[in-house]
């Protein structure tokens, strides 16, 4: 599903800049680096930084030798919390994480948590329980996901048996989502957990 506010900032790939910027307000990137991580050709993404430093959005950081010119967002701005707020859109996607990663295998579960629920600093942002699962697909899957919502997710996949087990024995990573608020968005073994 297109992501409306593409239309409202004049392109994805404006607006996948604009979300990796203000949702990692503490990294720095190159040019290079910001149109890896935002899935967007190089030559559109040196465009639109250079939009967004003459407005003022990012800046110049200080750099090591050699690494090149390195941008982050300018805290003084103005208008960043209030992009932020408008960008923050990653608990309306979480629906689409099903349709996004289903060619990666045969989903049993999927819970959200961390970014999805409103947690920035929590331990996971997705478990995903399958079986006959490709780990490159859904990496991939995952990247491209990332990519439009601006952020790196910190995920964990395990097999269905694998994830039973775990549940019964109060693993760590089982009990760090399911303690805490989470949205289960896709449940295929009915466990019952909300």
């Amino acid at each position: 599903m297109a992501d409306p506010l593409q239309k409202l900032f004049g392109s994805a790939a404006r607006l996948k800049l604009l979300r990796l910027f203000l949702f990692n307000p503490k990294d720095t990137y190159t040019v290079p680096d910001a149109a890896y991580r935002s899935r967007v050709p190089e030559r559109t993404a040196h465009k639109e930084l250079a939009l967004f430093s003459t407005i003022g959005l990012i800046k110049r950081s200080p750099t090591r030798s050699g690494s090149g010119v390195r941008y982050s967002v300018n805290e003084h701005f103005e208008y960043v919390a209030v992009l932020q707020n408008l960008l923050i859109n990653a608990p309306a996607r979480a629906k689409d994480i099903y349709e996004t990663i289903r060619s990666a295998g045969a989903i049993k579960l999927i819970v959200v948590a961390g970014v999805f629920v409103g947690d920035w600093e929590g331990r996971l942002d997705v478990l995903v329980v399958a079986d006959r699962l490709k780990e490159r697909v859904l990496r991939t899957k995952m990247r491209t996901f990332e990519s439009e919502i601006g952020r790196e997710l910190r995920y964990a996949m395990l097999a269905a048996s694998d994830f039973g087990y775990r549940l019964n024995m109060n693993d760590k990573l089982v009990r760090d989502v399911m303690d805490y608020p989470h949205r289960i968005v896709f449940d295929r073994l009915n466990i019952g957990l909300k």
